[in-house]
């Protein structure tokens, strides 16, 4: 199964509180983390909910 690397790229101080919950469940509190995840539909549905904030690139 095919891996992504996913960045925090932009600042939380304007998200709304199930953004800023979405993004602490993937493990990314601070700008230019990162985190691997697995490719799965649950993963995927995450990022786009905050794809405006993130960096995303398969490994």
């Amino acid at each position: 199964m095919a891996k992504l690397k996913i960045t925090l790229v932009r600042s939380t101080s304007k998200l709304k509180k199930p953004q800023l919950a979405t993004l602490e469940a993937l493990g990314l509190r601070k700008i230019g983390a990162f985190v691997e995840q697995k490719d799965k539909p649950q993963i995927r549905g995450m990022i786009k909910k905050v794809e405006h904030v993130l960096a995303v690139e398969e490994i």
